[in-house]
């Protein structure tokens, strides 16, 4: 496993593993729609966070991306870090990449002297929820209805 920083032309790339992964966007947009929303993963930041500052991470096995992840600075709070996005393909789950992956997003948002790790999980993803969970976030108890795509999404927290 090789985790390493994603820049902006490598957009294809991320587009390629959304069409191979595409359960997440699935379960929260109903349609995949790879190339638009690997422009996203390199432009979208939380409200008042600059994307330029955003770290986008890659998890490669055997030299292919197999995961992607989003860490944002500065929000909900100044000194907080935001994971806007982690993904893993199928093909990389259940055996501990990510476990990694999110602790290789921890160490990176320590190093920029974040407090905390906030995320937002869908009502739709029991199994992200619960992976959640089982690595230390808890719930702030802000939640909030998204109409476009009928579900709840909710904010978790983790200490850093």
């Amino acid at each position: 496993m090789r985790i390493r920083e994603l820049f902006p032309s490598e957009t294809a790339l991320v587009a390629q593993f959304y069409r191979e992964a595409p359960d997440y966007w699935l379960l929260a947009e109903g349609r995949v729609d790879a190339e638009h929303q690997a422009q996203e993963f390199f432009t979208d930041a939380p409200p008042n966070c600059d994307p330029a500052a955003s770290d986008r991470l890659g998890l490669f096995l055997d030299h292919r991306l197999s995961g992607v992840a989003e860490v944002a600075y500065g929000f909900p709070e100044q000194n907080d870090a935001y994971l806007g996005l982690m993904i893993l393909g199928r093909w990389a789950q259940g055996a501990g990449q990510g476990k990694a992956f999110l602790a290789h997003c921890e160490a990176v948002a320590r190093k920029r002297h974040a407090a905390r790790l906030n995320l937002a999980v869908i009502d739709r993803n029991p199994r992200g929820r619960a992976f959640w969970l089982r690595e230390g976030f808890t719930a702030t108890g802000l939640r909030r209805h998204d109409t476009e795509h009928d579900y709840w999404v909710e904010r978790l927290v983790k200490t850093l």
